[in-house]
C-alpha cells in the first residue's frame, strides 16, 4: 500500500495504523482545550467550503476572525478584510523555504535543487545562487529547508540514501550571494517519499534544530536511538550540544510524526507544527525530551490530559482545514502557513487557544511564513508540487505587512 500525506488524500483514504489507538479529544481534556474548541467551532465548515478543494475556489478579499476550533460542531464566523499581499517573485517551482542573509532571501526548491537569491525587483526575476549536488528528488523529499547563521548557510535535503544536513559558507560576490564549497554535518537520516521533516532554524541558544518525520516507519518515533519522528538539536557543526536530554544523542523531543514548523518567542518558548494522519494536525510547546505520542496518540490524548507519558498539543485541526507547515512568530503572534487548509492562520501568544485565519483560499498552498529583515512578513506559495492548483504566476514569494490584521 503506498502511503500519502495527509495534505494531498481525502481523510477517507488514509486508514489508521496497525495498533493506532484512535483518540477521543472529548475525553481527559483540560478546561484551556475545552474552552478553544467550544468557542472556534465555527471556522470548520467554512474551511472545509473554502479551502479543502482540489480546485481552488474563487479568490475571496475577506478572512475568518472566528476562532479555530479542535473539536467538530459548527456555529459560523465572520468575515473581515486584510492587507493585499505585494508579488515578490513570481514564476518559482516547488519552492520549500526562505532564509535571508544579509538582508537578501534565498528560496529553495524542492525538486530541482536550486537555491535561488530575489532581488530588489518587483516582481523579482530570482537569481540561480547554486543547485545543490547529491538531492535527489522524489515524492516530499528533495531540497527542504534552510537556515542562515552568520556567514553559513544550513540546508536539509534528501540524498539517495538517506537525509543528510550540510552547511555552507556564505559570501556576497560581485554578482550576488555566493556559496562555498558544502560540508556535510549530519546524515544517516532515514529517507522516504514522505514524512522526512526538513525544517531547519536556529533556536535563540544558538544551536541548530531540525524536524525529522518518521518516514514511514512510525515506531522509530518512539525510539529513541533512532533520529526519526523528531526534532533534533545541533551545534552549527554538527556535533551533540553537552547539555542535551539525551546522552550523546542530537534527539531533543520525539515521538513526532512529520513535525513541519519551527519558531520561538521572546521568552524562549519552542513552538512546532506537526502533520497528523487522518485524525489530528497539531500545535506543540516542545520540552526538552517530551515525548509527543506518536503512533500511540495523535492530537490531544486521555494520556496526555491526565498527566501520562505524553504531551499534548496546544491546538489542533483536523487535517483537511489545516495541513500546517512553516511557521514563524510576529508581532505577539503565531502565524502558521497551511497547505490543504490554504489559509495563514494566526495564534495570539498571550492565548494559545485561540486562532484567526487570512487569505483562505486566495493563494492556494501555503508551505513557508518568515518574518523578514524589516519584521514584514513573506508567504511562500506550494501549488506546483503536484498537489496543488497552479495560477498562472504560481509558485509566488508574497509579502504583507507585520501589522496585518484579521479583524472586521
Amino acid at each position: 500500500m503506498s502511503i500519502r500525506d495527509h495534505d494531498s488524500s481525502p481523510l477517507s483514504s488514509r486508514p489508521s495504523p496497525p495498533g493506532h489507538r484512535r483518540t477521543n479529544p472529548q475525553v481527559g481534556t483540560s478546561p484551556t482545550t475545552t474552552h478553544h474548541r467550544s468557542r472556534a467551532a465555527g471556522l470548520i465548515l467554512a474551511l472545509v467550503l473554502s479551502g479543502c478543494s482540489s480546485d481552488r475556489p474563487p479568490a475571496p478579499s475577506a478572512t475568518s476572525s472566528s476562532p479555530t476550533s479542535a473539536a467538530g460542531d459548527t456555529t459560523g464566523e465572520e468575515r473581515g478584510s486584510t492587507a493585499d499581499p505585494e508579488e515578490v517573485a513570481t514564476n518559482l517551482q516547488a519552492p520549500w523555504s526562505i532564509a535571508f542573509y544579509k538582508g537578501t532571501a534565498l528560496v529553495s526548491e524542492r525538486d530541482s535543487a536550486r537555491i535561488l537569491e530575489v532581488d530588489d525587483e518587483r516582481p523579482a526575476q530570482p537569481r540561480e545562487v547554486t543547485t545543490v549536488a547529491g538531492v535527489s528528488a522524489s515524492g516530499e523529499g528533495g531540497l527542504l529547508g534552510l537556515s542562515v547563521r552568520g556567514d553559513s548557510l544550513f540546508a536539509y535535503f534528501t540524498a539517495e540514501s538517506d537525509n543528510r544536513i550540510q552547511r555552507f559558507p556564505l559570501r556576497t560576490g560581485s554578482d550576488g550571494v555566493e556559496l562555498g564549497s558544502p560540508e556535510t554535518i549530519v546524515d544517516g537520516i532515514a529517507k522516504a517519499g514522505f514524512h522526512n521533516g526538513g525544517r531547519l532554524a536556529f533556536g535563540p541558544d544558538g544551536m541548530l534544530y531540525a524536524t525529522v518525520g518518521d518516514a514511514g516507519n512510525q515506531d522509530s518515533a518512539q525510539e529513541r536511538e533512532s533520529l526519526s519522528g523528531s526534532i533534533l538539536r545541533m551545534k552549527p557543526d554538527g556535533t551533540v550540544p553537552e547539555d542535551n536530554p539525551f546522552p550523546d544523542s542530537l534527539v531533543f523531543s520525539y515521538g513526532h510524526r512529520n513535525p513541519q514548523g519551527l519558531a520561538w518567542d521572546d521568552d524562549g518558548t519552542m513552538y512546532a507544527s506537526e502533520f497528523g494522519q487522518d485524525t489530528w494536525d497539531e500545535l506543540n510547546i516542545i520540552e526538552p525530551g517530551g515525548n509527543y505520542g506518536w503512533p500511540e496518540v495523535e492530537g490531544i490524548s486521555e494520556d496526555g490530559a491526565d498527566g501520562g507519558d505524553f504531551i499534548d498539543p496546544v491546538q489542533q485541526w483536523r487535517p483537511d482545514e489545516a495541513s500546517p507547515s512553516g511557521i514563524a512568530i510576529s508581532d505577539d503572534r503565531l502565524l502558521i502557513a497551511n497547505l490543504r487548509g490554504q489559509v495563514l492562520r494566526t495564534v495570539p501568544l498571550s492565548d494559545l487557544a485561540e486562532a484567526e485565519v487570512a487569505y483562505a483560499g486566495e493563494f492556494g498552498r501555503l508551505r513557508d511564513v518568515v518574518s523578514g529583515p524589516e519584521g514584514e512578513i513573506w508567504l511562500l506559495t506550494n501549488n506546483t508540487d503536484g498537489r496543488g492548483d497552479p495560477a498562472a504566476d504560481d509558485d509566488r514569494i508574497l509579502h504583507i505587512p507585520a501589522d496585518f490584521s484579521t479583524d472586521n
